[in-house]
């Protein structure tokens, strides 16, 4: 997940990842921060506190850990738009196809790990988050 969206959902600023494929994958699941930050402004407004910026510079590891509870569609612009508080996108970055929203619960950080990502969901290998 690029910065700042890695860091604004570890901190609980937003608790639904938005994607354009849906996942049936639940349970526990590591954050990871890439390496490539989206420099769009929108995310970046939503730091508030010198800790969260802290955390949304981090790059290229494992960042945090929660749990994944649901995957939910958003077939209308109307549906995401109602949704903003959680997933933190304009109402305009809807797509006519529809997306999905991972829901978190339960996210807390945890000391950054460097880990080279993949694109969707990816193992990480020889490491366990504490707790």
């Amino acid at each position: 997940m690029k910065q700042p969206w890695a860091a604004l959902l570890v901190a609980g600023v937003k608790t639904v990842e938005v994607r354009t494929w849906q996942t049936r994958r639940r349970g526990r699941v590591l954050i990871h921060a890439s390496k490539i930050a989206d420099e769009r402004p929108e995310g970046w407004a939503l730091i508030s506190t010198p800790e969260l910026l802290d955390l949304a510079r981090l790059r290229g590891g494992l960042i945090g850990v929660g749990n994944l509870t649901d995957c939910v569609r958003y077939s209308t612009a109307e549906e995401f738009a109602a949704t903003t508080e959680q997933h933190r996108n304009a109402p305009e970055w809807f797509l006519p196809a529809g997306l999905f929203g991972f829901v978190f619960q339960n996210i807390r950080p945890i000391a950054y790990h460097a880990y080279s990502g993949q694109t969707m969901f990816f193992a990480v290998e020889g490491y366990t988050p504490p707790g």
